[in-house]
């Protein structure tokens, strides 16, 4: 449930999610933006639900967090449930929170395409926005809808170039840039409905 630690002007890389299960293109994400936008840390915010997604399939919050922490086995990602100490499920939420208790830290939010499509019924997205820099991370089948996504289109004027990523985490909000490379297909809805469950 703590906040994992991390050294004054860190670049940390925020991957929220119900991960409900983890599986290798979440895995893929975070690897990308690691990588990508030279940050110290991604932590992976496992949320107790997303509130736009039914709970009744939703595996328990401690399964999902021992599932997510066997995946990102890497020394620079570091799991966590802080959004249940909160009591929020929300991502506008949390990241005031967070950046309220560590304000000298350098936030990034983390998100796959695949999520673009309807970020804009998340509730408060335009603080989330302009609150953080956001790295959208190419997922299957969500190339060509992601620039067309309201958020993007709204926000065009504060779109980073591919190639000056690595600056993303520098940059004050609104920016964000789209990081493409290589892609899975697999989804946790896949995986559910082959019967399968975190842990």
């Amino acid at each position: 449930m703590r906040l994992p630690y991390a050294a004054d002007g860190n670049r940390i890389g925020l991957f929220g999610g119900s991960f409900n299960p983890p599986h290798p293109g979440h895995l893929l994400v975070a690897e990308t933006a690691l990588r990508r936008l030279k940050l110290h840390q991604v932590w992976w915010l496992v949320t107790p639900g997303n509130p736009l997604k039914s709970h009744r399939d939703l595996a328990p919050l401690e399964e999902r967090v021992a599932a997510v922490k066997d995946l990102a086995r890497h020394p620079q990602m570091k799991v966590t449930a802080f959004e249940k100490v909160l009591g929020t499920s929300y991502t506008a939420s949390t990241i005031q929170q967070l950046q309220v208790r560590r304000p000298h830290l350098k936030f990034v939010w983390l998100m796959g395409a695949d999520n673009l499509s309807n970020f804009h019924h998340w509730q408060n997205w335009q603080s989330i926005i302009e609150g953080v820099p956001v790295a959208i991370v190419d997922r299957p089948k969500a190339t060509l809808s992601s620039l067309s996504a309201q958020v993007c289109q709204r926000y065009a004027f504060a779109q980073l170039k591919e190639k000056s990523a690595d600056q993303l985490p520098e940059c004050k909000a609104p920016c964000w840039t789209i990081l493409r490379g290589p892609l899975d297909e697999t989804s946790s809805t896949l995986l559910r409905n082959r019967g399968h469950t975190p842990g």
